[in-house]
């Protein structure tokens, strides 16, 4: 009797150990073991999707896996970013998101559905673009940040500005620079920054401050750079000097970084990391950002969440200041 009982709790224990070592195995198996999704809060087509085609596809090729793009827009990020903030813990979504999605939302909305802070597991900032501020010299006739303030001061609110949207980086570097210099222009916000360039250069607006890649290609006939936003001189606009220049400190980007779920194993955000690092580090992967106005960036772990903070912070008071809400 004790043999046969012997029997059966090994055999259940053979079973049981059958049963669970295909689980183990999983478990065990390197990552990544299938495609990956990531995740691009933005219409197909942009610069944030570039980016994510280019760069996504490298780390697949050298993975081993495919890393699969999935646009999600609307509602400024958000709604990719509450997908991915959902989403499994286990390095297979993940999302590259912008300065809204990790620094400016958290405040600018009134509701929002996941904390950029507690909710996700950054894994490195990845690429800032450099602001410029161009004017419309036909309807606005200056050549600096001083005179533009200068005239600002002589006739407040009469200057107006463009925008590609409430909330966007465009408008609160324009809300920064108004703080600043202690002077009110107007806000004229569209849906999208095409409409807001064409009337720019048609005069149907003063001034606007955009992305280096757009602003590029806008440098002809009544249209002028009179500063770039970095603290420093940007080598893309040679002898372009700084608002920094005429106030001091003043700095700011459209930036990237990409995440994974919090929660997400540490190996895991340690190995996409280094894939991402190796990446970039390619000439010709860097030279096709670059080339596409992108400053490469590569950070660890810690120090996206530092800057995800630290900007959170800087721009959490320059909206409140304005009083801009989105619902």
């Amino acid at each position: 009797m004790k043999q046969t009982r012997r029997s059966l709790l090994t055999g259940l224990a053979v079973l049981s150990a059958a049963a669970s070592s295909p689980w183990r195995a999983l478990a065990q198996s390197p990552y990544p073991s299938r495609p990956v999704r990531v995740i691009v809060p933005y219409a197909a087509g942009g610069g944030t999707d570039f980016f994510a085609r280019l760069v996504f596809a490298a780390m697949g090729q050298q993975l081993g896996q495919q890393f699969v793009i999935e646009n999600r827009p609307g509602a400024g990020t958000n709604i990719g970013a509450e997908a991915v903030a959902r989403a499994e813990p286990d390095g297979y979504t993940l999302l590259l998101g912008d300065t809204a999605t990790f620094a400016t939302n958290r405040t600018l909305y009134t509701k929002l559905a996941f904390d950029p802070y507690k909710d996700f597991s950054p894994v490195s900032l990845t690429g800032r673009f450099a602001l410029v501020l161009l004017v419309n010299a036909n309807k606005l006739p200056v050549n600096s940040v001083r005179e533009l303030v200068a005239e600002a001061k002589r006739n407040p609110g009469k200057i107006n500005y463009a925008t590609p949207g409430l909330g966007s980086p465009f408008h609160l570097a324009t809300e920064l620079l108004s703080q600043g210099a202690g002077v009110k222009l107007t806000h004229v916000p569209y849906r999208g920054a095409a409409p807001a360039v064409q009337d720019l250069v048609a005069g149907q607006v003063d001034m606007m401050f955009i992305d280096f890649a757009t602003a590029r290609s806008q440098l002809s006939g009544p249209i002028r750079a009179i500063a770039v936003a970095s603290p420093k001189e940007f080598s893309g606009l040679p002898g372009v000097p700084t608002v920094a220049a005429d106030y001091p400190g003043f700095e700011a980007w459209a930036w990237q970084g990409f995440v994974a779920p919090a929660g997400t194993p540490a190996e895991i955000v340690s190995k996409l990391n280094d894939s991402y690092r190796s990446v970039v580090a390619q000439q010709e992967i860097r030279d096709k950002l670059t080339g596409a106005g992108v400053d490469v960036l590569q950070s660890s772990p810690a120090e996206m969440a530092a800057y995800m903070r630290e900007e959170g912070s800087k721009w959490e008071k320059v909206i409140r200041t304005a009083g801009i809400t989105l619902e």
